[in-house]
């Protein structure tokens, strides 16, 4: 998937491969359920997380990737959890649906959750 226009979450996640939707919605149901505070939206083309209008979280269905946007603190401080993954300065990035590290994930978003940090 090239950069979406999509306004809103249901329908980027309308737009996703059916091999790759439950992997989204997964995804998005723990951005809800442990990103309390958080504000749900559409930024760059993807669904964001943001507290008091700073994103903090993100991800995206992309060509080859599902990808999380992650804060670089939050990133530092699971350095050795994230080393044996794909991963840039803050993006997190699994070739397929069955790749991903759930209990890695909610991690994240728990320490994403409990701590401020610079933006992803």
């Amino acid at each position: 998937m090239v950069q979406s226009s999509a306004t809103d979450v249901d329908t980027y996640l309308a737009e996703a491969s059916a091999e790759r939707r439950p992997a989204l919605h997964r995804l998005r149901e723990m951005c809800r359920s442990e990103l309390a505070g958080h504000t749900e939206t559409m930024a760059h083309g993807m669904p964001c997380y943001q507290r008091e209008d700073t994103a903090e979280f993100a991800f995206a269905n992309q060509k080859r990737y599902l990808s999380l946007y992650v804060r670089e603190d939050v990133t530092a401080a699971f350095a050795d959890r994230l080393a044996a993954h794909d991963m840039g300065k803050v993006c997190l990035r699994f070739r397929s649906p069955d790749h991903i590290d759930w209990s890695l994930v909610r991690d994240l978003l728990r320490a994403t959750a409990a701590t401020r940090g610079p933006v992803c």
